[in-house]
């Protein structure tokens, strides 16, 4: 049976990683405006940490979010150019990471993604990783 390379592109190209924004915390559009980063966390999880933070709906993990996977968010794509040691980990934990678009860092719960400029944060909006 030959199901054609369209069902090989679905294939390869899985949702490793899916959430949804619940809330946009008062200086997450700040940390995005200033240093292209956005912080993201388990609806919840922390409400201490809640005015800095993009909280999430909960996903768990389903494989490793690695170099060269693709990150959407909302309808602008983005190349993941490196992933912090301990990035996946505090994913599985509670939905935390910190994503620097077309920047660079050194924190291990960081993952840095480049393409297009960096998104518009609304409540609503979908952030999901996808294997290469």
């Amino acid at each position: 049976m030959n199901f054609g390379s369209s069902f090989r592109e679905v294939i390869r190209m899985s949702v490793k990683y899916e959430i949804t924004s619940t809330a946009i915390g008062k200086l997450a559009r700040k940390f995005l405006e200033t240093n292209s980063s956005v912080i993201l966390l388990d609806d919840g999880t922390h409400p201490n940490l809640a005015e800095m933070v993009v909280e999430h709906t909960p996903d768990e993990l389903k494989e490793d979010i690695s170099v060269g996977d693709t990150l959407t968010v909302g309808k602008q794509k983005y190349k993941v150019t490196r992933v912090g040691e301990n990035a996946n980990d505090t994913i599985r934990e509670n939905g935390h990471c910190t994503l620097l678009f077309n920047t660079t860092g050194s924190m291990p719960g960081q993952i840095e993604v480049e393409g297009g400029s960096v998104p518009s944060l609304m409540q609503g909006l979908t952030f999901s990783f996808t294997g290469k």
